[in-house]
């Protein structure tokens, strides 16, 4: 069953998702990895984000999408009915194990 909003209740809900993965971050990156956003369905309430750096090569990624990144995403926007996630499996193994703690550098940041 497809829902529908305006275009302006879109952008705000967007604006919002978009405004919590940046503060989220940080504590991410202080590991090595980084966060973005993927898509966010405004409508149906499903936001769409992937783990990257050396989050490819950690055991507790998945930890850190449900308890961590969902559990921030979905208490604070009621509408959120679901957080899918990923890795960003096109990062090397032994090249996301080498950039460790705090050393992956996202793009843009250098």
């Amino acid at each position: 069953m497809s829902t529908t909003i305006d275009s302006v209740l879109e952008s705000e809900r967007f604006s919002a998702v978009a405004e919590l993965v940046e503060m989220i971050r940080p504590a991410v990156q202080a590991d090595g990895g980084d966060l973005s956003l993927v898509s966010v369905d405004a409508a149906e309430g499903i936001v769409e984000v992937q783990l990257q750096g050396s989050c490819s090569s950690c055991a507790i990624s998945s930890v850190t999408l449900q308890a961590g990144i969902e559990r921030i995403i979905r208490g604070r926007l009621e509408w959120v009915t679901e957080v899918r996630g990923g890795v960003d499996e096109s990062v090397d193994f032994a090249e996301s194990v080498s950039l460790g703690r705090g050393g992956y550098i996202p793009r843009g940041s250098y």
